[in-house]
């Protein structure tokens, strides 16, 4: 059997609105069987609540810190990785629950040194059962995927149901080699989310960038997806609208129109593309026929919405402020 590499565990917080969110998430990392080598906490400038949580959290071994660098997710996730000594990065949100045997499952999959980022399956825990904005209820099955379910951070149809390879983590429920941020620098801080602000897609171009940069040192880079590797992903209230459901796609599309000016179109639209063409037709069907025209019609609106946030993210100026974080001179091949 082959010994699984160290990590170290990250959940980056903000706000003390989480704060039974937060300690679950915690909790749920040192329940683990297997334990990371450290768990880090990092506070989103907030200072009163980064004193509540070395007060909860210190006495218990986990690293509490301020995040130093720009506010937002990115900037707390690489003060993380600056921080860091695990051989791999894993990153939970603050509102997300691990299942007991997901830390080992993320873990498993490096013993292939192809391979260099995996992350896991994320269910959403409904505040009030599954909303009509969200198509997908399956009757007795809480863990049901739909196919909008990326609307609210979680695993949605059309995503492996086995282990496989995929273009980008999910940013609740992945890990990276640390070797990775040597390589190719951390999460663009001109990207993701800053509070409730829903724009995102950090993960995405880093992963995209992480691929091409080994692609182009001759390596052959593998990003897997672990279904075994499970978390519990809690929607809040504020989630289940039409107003959300259509201010989170236009955030997906200037989103996504800032990472196809980064990594090019190809890279950055290869997933969507299938998705467009034939996940959300099946939907958009299956939802019809059995007579839910508002859940076909949540499909067809944040198609229509994700589309024109990202021709307004392409024109001229749109995304030009996104800017790259810096590789480690010292990096493995440099």
């Amino acid at each position: 059997m082959s010994v699984l590499p160290t990590a170290s565990v990250v959940v980056c917080i903000y706000t003390e609105k989480r704060w039974f969110d937060i300690k679950a998430a915690v909790e749920s990392v040192e329940a683990q069987e297997v334990r990371p080598v450290e768990t880090i906490v990092v506070v989103d400038h907030n200072e009163r609540l980064r004193e509540r949580a070395e007060e909860e959290f210190g006495p218990r071994g986990v690293v509490v810190v301020a995040n130093e660098r720009a506010q937002g997710l990115s900037g707390a996730r690489n003060t993380a990785v600056e921080l860091a000594s695990g051989e791999v990065v894993v990153f939970l949100d603050d509102d997300a629950a691990a299942r007991p045997g997901w830390l080992g499952a993320l873990l498993a999959p490096y013993a292939d040194p192809d391979v260099i980022g995996v992350g896991g399956i994320a269910h959403p825990r409904w505040p009030d059962g599954r909303p009509r904005t969200l198509p997908g209820a399956v009757p007795g099955d809480r863990d049901a995927t739909g196919e909008l379910d990326w609307v609210v951070g979680c695993t949605y149809t059309g995503q492996p149901t086995e282990r496989a390879e995929m273009r980008n983590l999910m940013g609740c429920n992945m890990s990276l080699r640390a070797e990775v941020f040597k390589r190719v620098g951390g999460f663009a801080e001109d990207m993701g989310r800053i509070g409730k602000n829903p724009l995102g897609c950090e993960e995405t171009e880093l992963c995209i960038r992480a691929r091409q940069a080994y692609v182009a040192d001759g390596r052959s880079p593998r990003i897997l997806f672990e279904p075994k590797a499970a978390i519990d992903h809690r929607v809040s209230d504020d989630r289940v609208s039409w107003k959300y459901l259509l201010r989170r796609g236009w955030a997906e599309g200037i989103s996504k129109a800032a990472v196809s000016r980064v990594v090019g179109t190809g890279d950055s639209l290869s997933a969507e593309s299938s998705y467009t063409m034939k996940v959300l037709p099946k939907g958009v069907l299956r939802e019809a026929r059995e007579r839910n025209p508002a859940s076909a019609a949540a499909i067809v609106a944040c198609f229509g919405v994700t589309a024109a946030g990202y021709v307004r993210g392409r024109l001229p100026g749109a995304t030009a402020h996104v800017r790259l974080p810096a590789a480690d001179p010292n990096r493995p091949g440099a």
